[in-house]
């Protein structure tokens, strides 16, 4: 393959990874306005954010390093953080919300967190 190739491939790359991440996040922007309750809510705005905002900094990191000719390290470092904290703040939301009482969705079919806040309230209770 010739540079002219290469850099050709390396373009549509980078392009696909942020139309990618863009179209992601328009469609967890789309979740967050539609769906019902905080939960799912909170489900869109973390899973599907984070993996467009991921795509958008991959391309951007592939961008610089293919082209700029350096490996840009806040692009490494912004990567991994915004990996591993937006799905830990999303599910912190989340529980946060149940214990304070915000309610399921009606049509919501399973409660896996019930019986635990039960029991636990239940081992809490003065005999």
């Amino acid at each position: 393959m010739t540079a002219e190739t290469m850099s050709a491939a390396g373009e549509w790359i980078i392009g696909l990874l942020v139309l990618a991440g863009a179209v992601i996040g328009v469609i967890s922007a789309f979740g967050l306005i539609r769906l019902p309750d905080v939960y799912l809510r909170s489900h869109a705005a973390t899973k599907s954010a984070t993996l467009g905002v991921l795509f958008i900094l991959v391309g951007a990191f592939l961008y610089f390093w293919l082209y700029m000719g350096h490996v840009s390290a806040k692009l490494l470092l912004g990567i991994a953080f915004v990996f591993i904290t937006s799905p830990v703040a999303g599910h912190l939301n989340g529980r946060a919300a149940y214990r304070s009482g915000v309610p399921l969705w009606e049509r919501s079919v399973r409660d896996d967190w019930a019986k635990e806040q039960h029991r636990q309230s239940a081992s809490r209770a003065p005999e």
